[in-house]
Protein backbone atom coordinates (compact mmCIF):
# COMPACT_ATOMS: atom_id res chain seq x y z
CA UNK A 1 0.00 0.00 0.00
CA UNK A 2 1.71 3.19 -1.00
CA UNK A 3 1.06 6.49 0.95
CA UNK A 4 0.27 9.62 -0.86
CA UNK A 5 0.00 12.87 0.30
CA UNK A 6 -1.95 15.57 -2.15
CA UNK A 7 -1.53 19.55 -2.36
CA UNK A 8 -4.21 20.99 -4.18
CA UNK A 9 -6.38 18.08 -3.85
CA UNK A 10 -9.51 20.09 -4.95
CA UNK A 11 -8.18 21.37 -8.23
CA UNK A 12 -7.94 19.38 -11.67
CA UNK A 13 -4.86 17.42 -10.86
CA UNK A 14 -5.80 17.10 -7.39
CA UNK A 15 -9.29 15.42 -8.37
CA UNK A 16 -7.73 13.36 -11.16
CA UNK A 17 -4.97 11.75 -8.77
CA UNK A 18 -7.85 10.78 -6.53
CA UNK A 19 -9.55 9.13 -9.54
CA UNK A 20 -6.39 7.20 -10.16
CA UNK A 21 -6.36 6.40 -6.04
CA UNK A 22 -10.07 4.87 -6.93
CA UNK A 23 -9.39 3.02 -9.37
CA UNK A 24 -6.28 1.15 -7.58
CA UNK A 25 -6.90 -0.62 -4.93
CA UNK A 26 -3.11 -0.07 -3.23
CA UNK A 27 -3.28 3.80 -2.76
CA UNK A 28 -3.63 5.44 0.43
CA UNK A 29 -3.96 9.17 0.92
CA UNK A 30 -2.65 10.29 3.82
CA UNK A 31 -3.04 13.77 3.82
CA UNK A 32 -4.74 16.49 1.49
CA UNK A 33 -4.52 20.01 1.51
CA UNK A 34 -7.31 22.71 -0.58
CA UNK A 35 -7.13 26.08 -1.07
CA UNK A 36 -11.31 27.28 -0.58
CA UNK A 37 -13.66 24.85 -1.89
CA UNK A 38 -14.20 22.69 1.46
CA UNK A 39 -17.50 21.36 0.44
CA UNK A 40 -15.60 19.11 -1.75
CA UNK A 41 -12.64 18.86 -0.01
CA UNK A 42 -15.22 17.16 2.58
CA UNK A 43 -16.53 14.99 0.45
CA UNK A 44 -13.30 13.70 -0.41
CA UNK A 45 -12.12 13.82 3.04
CA UNK A 46 -14.94 11.37 3.98
CA UNK A 47 -14.61 9.38 1.11
CA UNK A 48 -10.63 8.65 1.33
CA UNK A 49 -10.10 8.76 4.89
CA UNK A 50 -6.88 11.08 5.67
CA UNK A 51 -5.55 11.89 8.61
CA UNK A 52 -5.00 15.40 7.93
CA UNK A 53 -6.43 17.93 6.05
CA UNK A 54 -5.38 21.35 5.35
CA UNK A 55 -7.07 24.94 3.58
CA UNK A 56 -5.49 28.33 3.30
CA UNK A 57 -7.53 30.25 5.47
CA UNK A 58 -8.01 29.81 9.22
CA UNK A 59 -11.63 30.80 8.69
CA UNK A 60 -12.57 28.08 6.01
CA UNK A 61 -10.61 25.48 8.26
CA UNK A 62 -12.86 26.38 11.21
CA UNK A 63 -15.82 25.87 9.10
CA UNK A 64 -14.12 22.17 7.37
CA UNK A 65 -13.59 21.43 11.29
CA UNK A 66 -17.19 21.91 12.31
CA UNK A 67 -18.43 20.00 8.88
CA UNK A 68 -16.19 16.91 9.67
CA UNK A 69 -16.35 16.57 13.56
CA UNK A 70 -17.63 13.38 13.73
CA UNK A 71 -14.20 12.13 11.84
CA UNK A 72 -11.42 11.29 12.86
CA UNK A 73 -9.26 13.83 10.83
CA UNK A 74 -7.47 17.04 12.17
CA UNK A 75 -8.01 20.18 10.18
CA UNK A 76 -4.96 22.70 9.88
CA UNK A 77 -4.71 25.82 7.89
CA UNK A 78 -1.86 28.09 6.54
CA UNK A 79 1.52 28.06 5.41
CA UNK A 80 1.87 25.66 8.62
CA UNK A 81 -0.87 23.44 7.28
CA UNK A 82 0.71 22.75 4.14
CA UNK A 83 4.09 21.88 5.66
CA UNK A 84 2.07 19.16 7.79
CA UNK A 85 0.01 17.97 5.05
CA UNK A 86 3.05 17.52 2.86
CA UNK A 87 5.53 16.55 5.79
CA UNK A 88 3.24 13.62 7.29
CA UNK A 89 5.36 10.88 9.07
CA UNK A 90 3.39 8.29 6.98
CA UNK A 91 3.24 9.88 3.38
CA UNK A 92 6.01 8.23 1.06
CA UNK A 93 4.98 10.51 -1.68
CA UNK A 94 3.56 14.30 -2.53
CA UNK A 95 2.07 15.27 -5.21
CA UNK A 96 2.34 19.11 -5.27
CA UNK A 97 -0.88 19.97 -7.64
CA UNK A 98 -1.33 23.46 -5.97
CA UNK A 99 -1.01 26.43 -8.11
CA UNK A 100 1.62 29.41 -7.84
CA UNK A 101 4.72 29.83 -5.92
CA UNK A 102 3.31 29.14 -2.63
CA UNK A 103 4.01 25.18 -3.72
CA UNK A 104 7.50 25.96 -3.47
CA UNK A 105 7.90 25.94 0.74
CA UNK A 106 6.04 22.84 1.03
CA UNK A 107 7.62 21.32 -1.62
CA UNK A 108 11.20 21.57 0.17
CA UNK A 109 9.90 20.97 3.34
CA UNK A 110 8.23 17.77 1.62
CA UNK A 111 12.15 16.80 -0.02
CA UNK A 112 13.70 17.16 3.52
CA UNK A 113 11.51 14.97 4.90
CA UNK A 114 12.48 12.36 2.18
CA UNK A 115 9.46 12.59 0.46
CA UNK A 116 9.35 11.68 -3.55
CA UNK A 117 7.97 14.25 -5.38
CA UNK A 118 5.26 14.13 -7.94
CA UNK A 119 5.65 17.14 -9.35
CA UNK A 120 2.45 19.10 -11.27
CA UNK A 121 3.57 22.38 -9.76
CA UNK A 122 5.64 24.27 -12.69
CA UNK A 123 6.57 27.57 -10.72
CA UNK A 124 8.65 25.12 -7.99
CA UNK A 125 11.27 24.54 -10.62
CA UNK A 126 10.88 27.58 -13.11
CA UNK A 127 11.63 29.99 -10.24
CA UNK A 128 13.80 27.77 -7.61
CA UNK A 129 15.52 24.92 -9.89
CA UNK A 130 18.62 26.26 -9.20
CA UNK A 131 17.91 25.27 -5.29
CA UNK A 132 15.32 22.22 -5.78
CA UNK A 133 17.18 20.29 -7.92
CA UNK A 134 20.44 19.80 -5.61
CA UNK A 135 17.96 19.44 -2.97
CA UNK A 136 16.82 16.62 -4.70
CA UNK A 137 20.27 15.28 -4.95
CA UNK A 138 21.15 16.16 -1.40
CA UNK A 139 18.41 14.04 -0.06
CA UNK A 140 17.73 11.36 -2.35
CA UNK A 141 14.41 11.61 -3.35
CA UNK A 142 12.82 11.38 -6.70
CA UNK A 143 11.39 14.53 -8.84
CA UNK A 144 8.46 12.49 -10.81
CA UNK A 145 6.93 14.65 -13.17
CA UNK A 146 2.98 14.61 -13.72
CA UNK A 147 2.85 17.43 -16.51
CA UNK A 148 2.06 15.14 -19.69
CA UNK A 149 5.31 16.66 -21.86
CA UNK A 150 7.75 16.26 -18.97
CA UNK A 151 6.21 12.68 -17.96
CA UNK A 152 6.45 12.01 -21.92
CA UNK A 153 10.27 13.00 -22.02
CA UNK A 154 10.73 11.40 -18.69
CA UNK A 155 9.55 7.88 -20.69
CA UNK A 156 11.50 8.66 -23.36
CA UNK A 157 14.77 8.99 -21.56
CA UNK A 158 13.87 5.91 -19.29
CA UNK A 159 17.02 3.42 -19.72
CA UNK A 160 18.64 6.08 -21.89
CA UNK A 161 22.35 7.58 -21.41
CA UNK A 162 21.00 11.65 -20.77
CA UNK A 163 24.87 12.73 -21.55
CA UNK A 164 23.70 11.41 -25.13
CA UNK A 165 20.92 13.65 -25.73
CA UNK A 166 20.62 16.10 -28.02
CA UNK A 167 17.60 17.95 -27.90
CA UNK A 168 14.27 17.75 -26.05
CA UNK A 169 11.35 18.76 -28.60
CA UNK A 170 8.74 20.12 -26.39
CA UNK A 171 5.16 19.96 -27.95
CA UNK A 172 2.16 22.17 -27.78
CA UNK A 173 -1.21 22.54 -28.86
CA UNK A 174 -1.37 25.90 -30.06
CA UNK A 175 -4.17 26.54 -27.97
CA UNK A 176 -7.44 27.52 -28.88
CA UNK A 177 -6.17 30.57 -31.14
CA UNK A 178 -3.54 29.02 -33.12
CA UNK A 179 -3.02 30.15 -36.65
CA UNK A 180 -4.63 33.57 -35.60
CA UNK A 181 -2.99 37.10 -35.46
CA UNK A 182 -2.49 39.71 -33.20
CA UNK A 183 -5.21 41.93 -35.30
CA UNK A 184 -7.74 38.90 -34.68
CA UNK A 185 -6.91 38.62 -31.06
CA UNK A 186 -7.86 42.13 -30.10
CA UNK A 187 -11.20 41.33 -28.61
CA UNK A 188 -10.85 38.09 -26.96
CA UNK A 189 -12.94 37.04 -24.32
CA UNK A 190 -12.51 34.92 -20.98
CA UNK A 191 -15.09 31.87 -22.68
CA UNK A 192 -12.97 32.20 -25.66
CA UNK A 193 -9.74 31.69 -23.92
CA UNK A 194 -10.76 29.03 -21.88
CA UNK A 195 -11.95 26.44 -24.83
CA UNK A 196 -8.87 24.52 -25.41
CA UNK A 197 -8.86 22.27 -28.01
CA UNK A 198 -7.63 18.83 -26.39
CA UNK A 199 -7.35 19.52 -22.91
CA UNK A 200 -10.04 19.68 -19.90
CA UNK A 201 -7.62 21.70 -17.16
CA UNK A 202 -8.12 24.51 -14.49
CA UNK A 203 -8.63 27.78 -15.72
CA UNK A 204 -5.52 29.64 -15.27
CA UNK A 205 -3.49 26.43 -17.23
CA UNK A 206 -5.87 26.50 -20.03
CA UNK A 207 -5.96 30.70 -20.00
CA UNK A 208 -1.67 30.04 -20.19
CA UNK A 209 -1.88 27.64 -22.74
CA UNK A 210 -3.65 29.78 -25.08
CA UNK A 211 -1.32 32.25 -24.72
CA UNK A 212 1.87 29.71 -25.29
CA UNK A 213 2.99 31.10 -21.52
CA UNK A 214 2.46 27.62 -20.54
CA UNK A 215 4.59 26.03 -22.81
CA UNK A 216 7.06 28.78 -21.79
CA UNK A 217 7.22 27.61 -18.28
CA UNK A 218 7.21 24.14 -19.32
CA UNK A 219 10.40 25.04 -21.10
CA UNK A 220 11.99 26.59 -17.95
CA UNK A 221 10.71 23.68 -16.10
CA UNK A 222 11.75 20.74 -18.48
CA UNK A 223 15.95 22.56 -18.79
CA UNK A 224 16.04 21.67 -14.41
CA UNK A 225 14.27 18.72 -14.76
CA UNK A 226 16.78 17.54 -17.45
CA UNK A 227 19.42 19.22 -17.27
CA UNK A 228 19.54 21.11 -20.44
CA UNK A 229 19.76 24.87 -21.80
CA UNK A 230 17.40 26.43 -23.06
CA UNK A 231 18.69 26.47 -26.50
CA UNK A 232 18.35 22.42 -26.91
CA UNK A 233 14.52 22.73 -26.03
CA UNK A 234 12.65 23.23 -29.67
CA UNK A 235 8.85 24.04 -28.96
CA UNK A 236 7.17 21.86 -31.53
CA UNK A 237 3.14 22.95 -32.38
CA UNK A 238 1.41 19.76 -32.79
CA UNK A 239 -2.47 20.10 -32.89
CA UNK A 240 -3.72 17.22 -32.14
CA UNK A 241 -2.05 16.42 -28.82
CA UNK A 242 -1.16 12.85 -29.91
CA UNK A 243 2.51 13.17 -29.12
CA UNK A 244 3.52 14.36 -25.70
CA UNK A 245 6.70 14.74 -26.57
CA UNK A 246 10.11 13.75 -28.13
CA UNK A 247 13.71 13.24 -27.40
CA UNK A 248 16.95 13.78 -30.15
CA UNK A 249 19.93 11.88 -29.24
CA UNK A 250 23.49 12.68 -30.41
CA UNK A 251 23.10 9.67 -33.06
CA UNK A 252 19.94 11.64 -34.84
CA UNK A 253 17.40 9.15 -33.30
CA UNK A 254 13.93 10.74 -31.94
CA UNK A 255 12.02 8.91 -29.56
CA UNK A 256 8.65 10.18 -28.53
CA UNK A 257 6.01 9.19 -26.58
CA UNK A 258 2.23 9.00 -28.12
CA UNK A 259 -1.38 8.82 -26.57
CA UNK A 260 -4.52 10.25 -26.13
CA UNK A 261 -4.76 13.56 -24.03
CA UNK A 262 -5.88 12.39 -20.73
CA UNK A 263 -3.95 13.42 -17.55
CA UNK A 264 -4.41 10.51 -15.66
CA UNK A 265 -1.60 8.18 -17.47
CA UNK A 266 1.42 10.86 -16.04
CA UNK A 267 -0.25 10.64 -12.75
CA UNK A 268 -0.58 6.68 -12.69
CA UNK A 269 2.58 6.84 -14.08
CA UNK A 270 4.47 9.06 -11.54
CA UNK A 271 2.93 7.32 -8.63
CA UNK A 272 3.71 3.77 -9.89
CA UNK A 273 7.16 4.21 -11.13
CA UNK A 274 8.56 2.21 -12.85
CA UNK A 275 5.70 -0.22 -12.87
CA UNK A 276 3.12 0.34 -15.49
CA UNK A 277 -0.66 -0.22 -14.29
CA UNK A 278 -3.72 -0.63 -16.49
CA UNK A 279 -5.56 2.73 -17.40
CA UNK A 280 -9.35 2.46 -18.51
CA UNK A 281 -10.24 4.78 -21.12
CA UNK A 282 -9.70 5.54 -24.97
CA UNK A 283 -6.97 4.03 -27.11
CA UNK A 284 -4.83 5.55 -30.26
CA UNK A 285 -6.36 3.78 -33.00
CA UNK A 286 -3.68 3.82 -35.88
CA UNK A 287 -6.16 2.62 -38.44
CA UNK A 288 -8.14 6.01 -38.55
CA UNK A 289 -5.31 8.15 -37.46
CA UNK A 290 -4.38 9.36 -41.02
CA UNK A 291 -1.75 11.66 -39.76
CA UNK A 292 0.03 13.59 -37.71
CA UNK A 293 1.25 17.09 -38.16
CA UNK A 294 3.95 19.71 -36.83
CA UNK A 295 3.96 23.64 -36.71
CA UNK A 296 6.50 26.07 -35.64
CA UNK A 297 4.97 27.96 -33.27
CA UNK A 298 4.12 32.13 -33.89
CA UNK A 299 6.34 34.00 -31.67
CA UNK A 300 5.68 37.15 -33.03
CA UNK A 301 1.54 36.91 -32.18
CA UNK A 302 2.42 35.14 -29.08
CA UNK A 303 4.87 36.79 -27.63
CA UNK A 304 4.53 35.48 -24.11
CA UNK A 305 6.65 32.70 -25.62
CA UNK A 306 9.60 34.36 -26.76
CA UNK A 307 9.24 36.27 -23.09
CA UNK A 308 10.23 33.34 -21.30
CA UNK A 309 13.02 31.93 -23.34
CA UNK A 310 14.22 35.84 -23.18
CA UNK A 311 13.83 35.35 -18.97
CA UNK A 312 14.98 31.53 -19.01
CA UNK A 313 18.48 33.45 -20.88
CA UNK A 314 18.46 36.25 -18.07
CA UNK A 315 18.14 33.85 -15.16
CA UNK A 316 18.32 34.53 -11.77
CA UNK A 317 15.18 35.75 -10.70
CA UNK A 318 14.10 36.84 -14.08
CA UNK A 319 12.26 33.52 -14.44
CA UNK A 320 10.13 34.46 -11.28
CA UNK A 321 9.27 37.66 -12.53
CA UNK A 322 8.14 35.89 -15.99
CA UNK A 323 5.71 33.75 -13.71
CA UNK A 324 4.63 36.08 -11.36
CA UNK A 325 3.52 38.80 -13.86
CA UNK A 326 1.76 35.91 -16.11
CA UNK A 327 -0.07 34.95 -12.47
CA UNK A 328 -0.96 38.62 -11.97
CA UNK A 329 -2.04 39.35 -15.44
CA UNK A 330 -4.12 36.23 -15.98
CA UNK A 331 -6.23 37.20 -12.69
CA UNK A 332 -6.55 40.36 -14.02
CA UNK A 333 -7.83 38.84 -17.68
CA UNK A 334 -10.10 36.41 -15.43
CA UNK A 335 -11.41 38.85 -13.45
CA UNK A 336 -12.27 41.25 -16.93
CA UNK A 337 -10.16 43.81 -16.09
CA UNK A 338 -7.60 43.51 -18.91
CA UNK A 339 -7.47 42.24 -22.58
CA UNK A 340 -6.05 39.14 -23.22
CA UNK A 341 -3.50 40.50 -25.53
CA UNK A 342 -1.84 42.44 -22.58
CA UNK A 343 -1.03 39.62 -20.98
CA UNK A 344 1.95 39.50 -22.30
CA UNK A 345 2.41 43.40 -22.35
CA UNK A 346 2.23 43.01 -18.78
CA UNK A 347 5.06 40.05 -18.48
CA UNK A 348 7.17 42.31 -20.61
CA UNK A 349 6.58 45.47 -18.87
CA UNK A 350 7.51 43.55 -15.88
CA UNK A 351 10.82 41.95 -17.04
CA UNK A 352 11.64 45.20 -18.35
CA UNK A 353 11.42 46.70 -14.81
CA UNK A 354 13.37 44.26 -12.75
CA UNK A 355 17.34 43.74 -11.77
CA UNK A 356 18.12 40.81 -11.97
CA UNK A 357 19.12 38.84 -8.33
CA UNK A 358 21.87 36.30 -9.90
CA UNK A 359 21.14 33.36 -7.30
CA UNK A 360 17.96 34.03 -5.52
CA UNK A 361 17.44 32.48 -1.84
CA UNK A 362 13.93 31.35 -1.67
CA UNK A 363 13.13 34.53 0.31
CA UNK A 364 14.58 36.68 -2.32
CA UNK A 365 11.86 34.67 -4.84
CA UNK A 366 8.67 35.29 -2.71
CA UNK A 367 10.21 38.94 -2.38
CA UNK A 368 10.51 39.48 -6.27
CA UNK A 369 6.81 38.07 -6.58
CA UNK A 370 5.80 40.46 -4.49
CA UNK A 371 7.12 43.38 -5.86
CA UNK A 372 6.70 42.26 -9.34
CA UNK A 373 2.01 42.17 -8.13
CA UNK A 374 2.91 45.48 -6.23
CA UNK A 375 4.26 47.04 -9.81
CA UNK A 376 1.25 45.44 -11.74
CA UNK A 377 -0.80 46.94 -8.91
CA UNK A 378 0.22 50.57 -9.48
CA UNK A 379 -0.20 50.53 -13.07
CA UNK A 380 -3.48 48.13 -13.98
Amino acid sequence: MKKIAILGSTGSIGTQTLEVARNNGDLEIVSLAAGSNIERLEAQIREFRPKTAAVWSEEKARALRAAVQDLDVRIVSGMEGLIEVCTASEAEIVVTAIVGMIGIVPTIAAMKAGKDIALANKETLVTAGHIIIPLAEETGVKILPVDSEHSAIFQCLNGENRKELKKILLTASGGPFRGRKREELVDIQVEDALKHPNWAMGRKITIDSSTLVNKGLEMMEARWLFGVEPKDIQIVVQPKSIIHSMVEFVDGAVIAQLGTPDMKLPIQYALYYPERRYLPGERLDFETLTQITFEKPDMETFTGLKLAFDAAAAGGSMPTVYNAANEKAVALFLDRKIGWLEIPEIIGKSMEAHKVIPNPTVDEILETEKAVYEFIESRW
